[in-house]
């Protein structure tokens, strides 16, 4: 069972903890064996705090730190004073040994203080992250990103961008068909990249009307030679028009967007299925083995069979 332990720190953001624990805590297996325990800890296991109002108790003291596998620090108010020192020696002691340190919002702040973000690229809520860059000049901070995958150290933005960063470590450590049942109940997007925006000003040009029919037409043609012209053609708007009006919508490029559907339906293939390497490759619009294993790489820092090999379902 992975163990994984929220440090409440006093003004604590309600929904950056509630959101990791309903992630969290709705993760299993399809027979309903959970895949992870979540908890609550707090300097002494005191009382904290929060900015709704109202005050969480946690279940323990910092001691539980030292059995997490992973540690979740939630956004709190007091992010500019550094938190006590037995708080952020316990998030020191923590990396040291191995865990998985991952911060969703303004708990950034706290994984700065303890020195966990020097020289790694972090994300924070946009309104914080110049205050975070001036006062961390050590620290890479991406104001635009939904969330950052660091390795053993993980950040997010603001409160849904805490459920997106969940997701993408529930997809990693146990699977994409583990994300979507708790992205399907929690009704959330199933998958959202870290590198798309958080937010996306929308321009004038783009009130003519969604282009979410043109994204689910491209979904289901993954196999297909798409393009943006192709996409472009199905909207019924020039290119230009199009990319323009699609990263208004989506923070993101249309062939970027394009890539990771094309890698989120290869890794599906691989887990639902035994077609060999070579036909998923096919399926899901990389033409060629070769090709799926570049991209795959690049996206998921592991070969296709290596993926199948850990996230296969025995009985599948």
């Amino acid at each position: 069972m992975h163990r994984v332990v929220a440090l409440c720190l006093d003004g604590l953001v309600a929904f950056d903890l509630t959101a990791p624990a309903q992630a969290f805590g709705l993760a299993a297996q399809p027979s309903g064996e959970p895949l992870y325990r979540f908890s609550t800890c707090s300097i002494d296991g005191a009382e904290v705090r929060t900015t709704s109002g109202f005050g969480v108790s946690p279940a323990a003291g910092l001691g539980a730190l030292r059995r997490a596998d992973t540690v979740v620090v939630p956004g709190y108010a007091a992010l500019l004073e550094p938190p006590p020192q037995p708080a952020l020696a316990a998030l020191r002691a923590a990396s040291r040994r191995g865990a998985r340190v991952l911060s969703v919002c303004t708990g950034a702040f706290a994984l700065a203080h303890a020195g966990l973000l020097d020289g790694r690229r972090a994300a924070t809520h946009w309104g914080w992250a110049g205050e975070l860059a001036r006062r961390f000049p050590a620290v890479e901070v991406d104001a635009a990103a939904l969330y950052v995958d660091a390795g053993e150290v993980m950040t997010s933005a603001g409160l849904s961008a805490g459920i997106d960063l969940c997701l993408h470590v529930i997809r990693k450590d146990f699977g994409v068909a583990a994300g979507e049942r708790v992205a399907r109940h929690m009704v959330a997007a199933p998958h959202r990249e870290g590198g798309q925006a958080q937010f996306a000003a929308r321009p004038a040009a783009a009130s003519a009307g969604s282009l979410e029919p043109t994204r689910s037409w491209a979904a289901e043609r993954l196999e297909q030679p798409l393009d943006v012209a192709a996409m472009s053609r199905h909207a019924g708007v020039s290119p230009r028009t199009f990319a323009r009006r699609f990263r208004a919508e989506m923070g993101t490029t249309p062939l970027q967007w394009l890539l990771s559907q094309r890698v989120l339906e290869a890794r599906r293939l691989l887990e639902d299925s035994d077609l060999p390497v070579e036909t998923v490759a096919w399926r899901s619009g990389f033409g060629t083995a070769a090709s799926l294993r570049e991209h795959f790489r690049r996206a998921t820092a592991t070969t296709p069979t290596a993926y199948r090999n850990s996230f296969r379902p025995a009985d599948a």
